[in-house]
């Protein structure tokens, strides 16, 4: 994902949100509400929380949602490592099936902390057919 297509995604996402919450219904007003509150911070810091929405994203298959909560864990101080970790996470729960979207979630992770190539070293050692 470029930096054009992040900006792209941020723009058509708070279009979006700005259509629903403009109809003024009280049940979608009440959502947007308790989704914010949900990543605030608490017992477990935002960072963590962050982190487990991408998991969750990656395991449900949604790439706009994996975009944003890399971007949000980005914000909020998480390294590489525990991106990457987490995807792992992601994989061992979702399975096979969750590796296009780890494709996708590289690819953002790429263009926010820069390419693992690029500070040194290949990527992986394993054939990653999949």
């Amino acid at each position: 994902m470029t930096h054009e297509a992040q900006r792209d995604f941020a723009e058509r996402r708070e279009a979006g949100n700005r259509a629903i919450l403009g109809e003024g219904n009280l049940l979608l007003r009440r959502f947007f509400a308790l989704d914010h509150d949900a990543y605030s911070e608490g017992t477990l810091s935002t960072k963590d929380k962050e982190l487990q929405g991408l998991v969750a994203s990656t395991v449900l298959r949604c790439n706009d949602c994996i975009s944003y909560h890399l971007g949000q864990a980005k914000a909020c101080g998480a390294t590489r490592s525990e991106v990457v970790e987490s995807l792992g996470v992601a994989l061992v729960v979702g399975g096979s099936i969750v590796i296009p979207h780890l494709r996708h979630a590289f690819a953002v992770l790429d263009e926010l902390w820069g390419e693992k190539g690029a500070a040194g070293g290949p990527r992986s050692d394993v054939r990653g057919d999949a």
